[in-house]
């Protein structure tokens, strides 16, 4: 049984787009490493510009990333154009129905 997560990544000023590469990247690379499922990946975008993205890691596949090169390699490069924010960080959490912009993901390969 695997771990749905969802993650809020607030972009630095003027990493919007790299942001967007990134995430587009994110879960194949993880998929290619066998750390993430084949559930269908959500991106979506808050009203402060926040990006928000939930997918499925395989059983084992958080304490196995943490120390793969290739994945904190990534890391390093979602640290650079974004801060990690709780989702309890964003207005659309407050909210019972918390509507969010869809991202077209289209994920990189």
């Amino acid at each position: 049984m695997g771990r749905i997560v969802i993650v809020a990544y607030r972009p630095k000023p003027g990493r919007e787009k790299e942001l967007e590469a990134l995430v587009r990247a994110h879960v194949p690379v993880l998929r290619e490493l066998d750390l993430a499922t084949d559930r269908p990946v959500a991106a979506m975008r808050a009203k402060d510009g926040t990006v928000v993205e939930m997918f499925e890691w395989v059983e084992g596949g958080i304490d196995a990333a943490h120390s793969h090169p290739k994945v904190l390699e990534m890391w390093g490069k979602f640290a650079a154009v974004c801060d990690y924010v709780p989702l309890k960080a964003l207005d659309e959490a407050a909210q019972m129905f918390a509507e969010f912009t869809p991202i077209e993901l289209r994920l990189a390969m």
